[in-house]
C-alpha cells in the first residue's frame, strides 16, 4: 500500500504543479471605448491605467469586434461567428428572451475543466429569460454584477424601473460608483482566492456606455473639457451631432471623458491588487472594447483618426482598442499589427494556458493567435471576417467583409417594397482611415466580396435579434432582474422544437432560403440555399 501512494503521489505531483504554473488570466472589457479616448493613443484623457498596461504589454494594434455589444461578447465567450447563435444584427434587449443556445460551450467552462477557478464582475448582456442563459450556468462559479446592460452607474441600477444587481442569482444592495463597485469585489476575488488553483476572471465594465454617470470630482476635473472632435465621417454618426447642435444639447464629451477616468481608476485597483498579491508576472491581463466608441452625439467618443463608431461597420466601429500583459512570457512595449478578433481570443487564451478547448459539439470559428503574439509568427488573414449591425434604426443595414487584402463596407436601406445597396471598397492595409473608395475600379472584388457577405447572411436564425429600441407596447420591467430567469427546473431539460414537424423543417429550410434559418447551426450548400446542411 505505501508503495502504491508513492507511485500516486509521483504521478499527480507534477500534474498539480502544471496547474499551478498556469497563468491567471483577467479579461477587462470597455463599453463603447473609443480609438482616440486614451492616452498612449495621444487621447486627451486622463487613462495611467491603461497606459501602464500598453508600456509592460503588446498593444494589440488590429484587434476587431462587431459593431455593437452583444455580438461581441457572444463572439468572445464561444469563439464562434454570432451570425451563427443569432445574436448579430442587434443586442439582446431587456424586452426580448433571446439567449446563446444552452448547447454552445463557453470559455470559462474549458477553463473551470482544467481547474481553474472562474468568476465574472459586471455586466453579462448574453441572456436573461432562462436560468439556462445565466452566467452561473455558463461556466462561471461567482457572478456578481448585471444581467443586461440598462442599469446605470449609481443605486439602484435600474434604467427601465427594475433593479439589476445580484451575486449569483441573489438581489444585493450595494452603495458607490459602479465602475468601483466591481474593482472592489474583483480585488476582493483575487485576494480570498484559493491559492493552490489558478483564477479566470471575467470583468466586463458598464463604462462608458450611455447614460453618462460619473462622481462629482470627476465631473469637475473635465467640466472645462473642449469638444475637438472632427466628423467621423459617417451618416448616423455625423447626422446625430448636427441634430444635437441644432437643438441646442450640451455636448457628451466632458461627462465621457470623467466616465473612462472612472473606468481606468478601477482598472488600476485591480492592477495593483495583483502587484500586492505578489502574481502579477503570471496573471494575463487583456482588455479592449466590445465595439468603437459610441462617437454620435450622447456618446461623447473619439475615434480618430478612423472612420465612424458604434453600431457602425467602418474601422472607427470594429477596430477597437486592446491591450494584453502577461510579464513573464511577454516583453513590454510591444506592438502585434496583425489581424484578430473577438472570435480569436477563446482558442489563444487556451493555447497560451495550456488549456484544451472543450467545444466538442460546435467548432471554433476563432483561431489562436498566441503564435504572433508570443512569437511574432505571422499568419495571413487570407479568409474573410465578417460583422455587421441594424443598430439603431430598423432596416438600415451596414456590413463589411476583410481580411488582409481588400474591404467592403455596404450600406444596406430596405424599405418597404425595396432596398437600396451602397458600396464601398478599400485596401485596408493601405488605406485603414478609409478615404478612397476603389468600388468603381474594381467592380468584379466588389462583386466577390458581396457574394460572400450575401451568403453569410444566411446563416441567420430567423429569431435571431432584430432593432428593437424600444419594447412592445406595455411591456414592464420587473421589480428585480434576480428574480426573472425562469427557472431550470421549471424549465423543458432539451430546446423546443418549433412549429413545424420534423419532416417538414429541412424543406421549411430550404424555402427560407437567403431569409434564414430554421436548423440550427445550418450551413447550407450555397447551390441549394438552405435546408441541405453541410453538417
Amino acid at each position: 500500500m505505501r508503495k502504491l501512494i508513492i507511485m500516486l503521489f509521483a504521478v499527480l505531483l507534477p500534474m498539480t504543479a502544471a496547474a499551478n504554473d498556469r497563468p491567471n488570466i483577467i479579461i477587462m472589457v470597455a463599453d463603447d471605448l473609443g480609438w482616440a479616448d486614451v492616452g498612449f493613443h495621444g487621447g486627451d484623457i486622463d487613462t495611467p491605467s491603461l497606459d501602464r498596461i500598453a508600456a509592460e504589454g503588446v498593444e494589440l494594434s488590429r484587434f476587431y469586434t462587431t459593431p455593437i455589444c452583444s455580438p461581441t461578447r457572444a463572439a468572445l465567450m464561444t469563439g464562434r461567428d454570432p451570425i451563427r447563435l443569432g445574436v448579430a444584427y442587434a443586442v439582446i434587449w431587456p424586452w426580448t428572451n433571446a439567449g446563446i443556445h444552452p448547447e454552445e460551450h463557453f470559455m470559462p467552462q474549458s477553463f473551470q475543466a482544467a481547474g481553474y477557478q472562474t468568476a465574472m464582475v459586471g455586466k453579462w448582456h448574453l441572456g436573461h429569460s432562462l436560468q439556462a442563459y445565466h452566467p452561473n450556468e455558463r461556466g462561471f462559479d461567482h457572478f456578481y454584477g448585471h444581467l443586461h446592460t440598462e442599469v446605470g452607474y449609481f443605486p439602484p441600477f435600474a434604467n427601465q424601473g427594475g433593479k439589476d444587481f445580484q451575486q449569483n442569482g441573489v438581489s444585493i444592495e450595494k452603495e458607490g460608483y459602479e465602475s468601483y463597485i466591481l474593482a472592489d469585489e474583483v480585488s476582493r476575488y483575487i485576494r480570498d482566492r484559493e491559492q493552490d488553483k489558478p483564477f479566470f476572471i471575467y470583468m466586463p465594465f458598464i463604462a462608458p456606455h450611455t447614460p453618462l454617470e460619473a462622481p462629482d470630482d470627476l465631473v469637475a476635473k473635465y467640466a472645462d473639457l473642449e469638444d475637438k472632435r472632427g466628423p467621423a465621417r459617417s451618416r448616423n454618426t455625423d447626422e446625430s451631432r448636427k441634430i444635437s447642435r441644432l437643438t441646442g444639447q450640451p455636448t457628451a464629451r466632458p461627462m465621457f471623458a470623467a466616465v473612462v477616468d472612472g473606468m481606468d481608476q478601477a482598472i488600476g485597483r485591480v492592477l495593483d491588487t495583483l502587484d500586492e498579491e505578489g502574481i502579477a508576472d503570471n496573471t494575463i491581463v487583456l482588455f479592449f472594447s466590445d465595439n468603437g466608441g459610441a462617437a454620435y452625439a450622447s456618446g461623447g467618443a473619439d475615434n480618430a483618426p478612423l472612420r465612424g463608431g458604434k453600431g457602425e461597420t467602418w474601422e472607427g466601429g470594429i477596430r477597437v482598442v486592446s491591450l494584453l500583459r502577461w510579464p513573464a512570457a511577454l516583453e513590454g512595449g510591444a506592438k502585434m499589427d496583425q489581424i484578430m478578433s473577438a472570435m480569436d481570443v477563446f482558442p489563444t487564451l487556451a493555447e497560451a494556458a495550456g488549456v484544451t478547448p472543450g467545444n466538442e459539439q460546435f467548432e471554433l470559428d476563432g483561431r489562436s493567435m498566441w503564435p504572433a503574439i508570443a512569437d511574432g509568427k505571422r499568419q495571413p488573414r487570407e479568409d474573410l471576417l465578417f460583422f455587421t449591425s441594424e443598430t439603431p434604426i430598423r432596416g438600415r443595414f451596414m456590413f463589411t467583409a476583410f481580411n488582409d487584402h481588400w474591404k467592403l463596407v455596404q450600406e444596406v436601406e430596405q424599405g418597404l417594397l425595396s432596398a437600396t445597396v451602397t458600396n464601398h471598397l478599400f485596401r485596408i492595409s493601405e488605406d485603414p482611415n478609409e478615404y478612397n473608395n476603389l468600388a468603381s475600379e474594381y467592380p468584379e472584388v466588389v462583386e466577390e466580396l458581396a457574394g460572400e457577405i450575401h451568403y453569410w447572411r444566411t446563416l441567420y436564425p430567423v429569431a435571431g435579434t432584430r432593432s428593437e429600441l424600444v419594447p412592445p407596447p406595455g411591456w414592464r420591467a420587473p421589480k428585480d432582474w434576480a428574480t426573472y430567469p425562469r427557472p431550470i427546473e421549471e424549465t423543458q431539460e432539451t430546446s423546443a422544437p418549433g412549429m413545424p414537424p420534423p419532416y417538414a423543417l429541412k424543406p421549411l429550410d430550404w424555402q427560407h432560403g437567403e431569409a434564414g434559418r430554421l436548423i440550427y447551426n445550418c450551413e447550407p450548400y450555397k447551390f441549394a440555399g438552405g435546408g441541405l446542411c453541410k453538417q
